[in-house]
């Protein structure tokens, strides 16, 4: 229970940048937040009580979901980096939640100083915050738009004032296709993928408990979207036959290690990266 103990502390923490608008903005902040939840388990502070309350009910059934959570972090930032060294110089990180340590821009510009990155995210929390701490200079913004979308998102003037699409891009779904039923999970994948130019890659993950009755005490526990505990092939599924790096669809874990580490615990994240075939 360390990981809950931590993120307690937080609410010790002076109101951060989602306290602050949501004073000024008139936001109903008696509801959870799915972000907002997210935020809450590795220690982050832009949360409120009954945000707080639903994650720590969840940390209750589950006591390793702060652990998924970082493990899920770090998967993105290894992906994002392997992208850069393909030479892929252009993010898309859609649904991209609460700024996180290190950003995807970050990640990126480790590896390619010039790259640009678009958040995309429907939260007016998110996007207040992607505007003021990552869309700071150029080839960095931030898109309201609805991933569900991809047409939109893709031709978006905001999107397109840093991203060209006939270019490689690599797509980020981190942690929120769960959040759709698989059939819709897989059409939105199969669109991007449709839209992307050759040599683009789609990076994705998603929450995986092996125990069906758990994950439906869950589903149940989480109030602030419908969740959805996805398959395995259908995890793998969503990839629609593209090339899969490394060691293919794996926990979040172990991505790109080979073989795996030993792992008895009942949740995961399963995580991948494909490409899109060149010409």
């Amino acid at each position: 229970m360390a990981d809950a103990a931590q993120a307690r502390s937080a609410n010790r923490w002076p109101p951060g940048r989602a306290a602050v608008l949501a004073m000024t903005s008139g936001l109903d902040t008696t509801v959870p937040n799915m972000a907002r939840v997210y935020n809450y388990w590795p220690g982050g502070k832009d949360h409120f009580p009954a945000d707080r309350a639903e994650a720590e009910r969840l940390v209750e059934l589950y006591p390793p979901l702060p652990a998924m959570v970082r493990e899920n972090r770090a998967f993105l930032i290894e992906a994002v980096g392997s992208a850069a060294r393909q030479g892929i110089g252009q993010f898309v990180d859609l649904g991209a939640g609460l700024p996180a340590s290190p950003a995807i821009h970050q990640a990126a510009r480790a590896v390619l100083p010039a790259a640009r990155i678009a958040y995309v995210d429907i939260d007016p929390v998110v996007l207040s915050h992607a505007r003021a701490l990552l869309a700071t200079d150029d080839g960095v913004t931030a898109v309201d738009a609805d991933l569900r979308d991809p047409a939109a998102v893709l031709g978006h003037q905001d999107l397109r004032a840093v991203i060209d699409p006939a270019r490689p891009v690599c797509v980020i779904l981190g942690a929120v296709l769960h959040f759709l039923d698989p059939d819709a999970a897989r059409a939105v994948t199969a669109r991007y993928v449709s839209l992307l130019a050759p040599d683009s890659c789609l990076v994705l993950s998603c929450a995986r408990f092996d125990d069906e009755d758990l994950a439906k005490q869950l589903a149940e526990e989480y109030t602030a979207a419908t969740w959805y505990n996805h398959s395995t092939a259908d995890i793998v599924g969503f990839f629609g036959g593209l090339e899969l790096a490394g060691p293919g669809v794996t926990q979040a874990r172990n991505w790109p290690r080979w073989p795996p580490e030993r792992d008895d615990r009942n949740g995961h994240v399963l995580a991948g990266m494909g490409r899109v075939p060149g010409m």
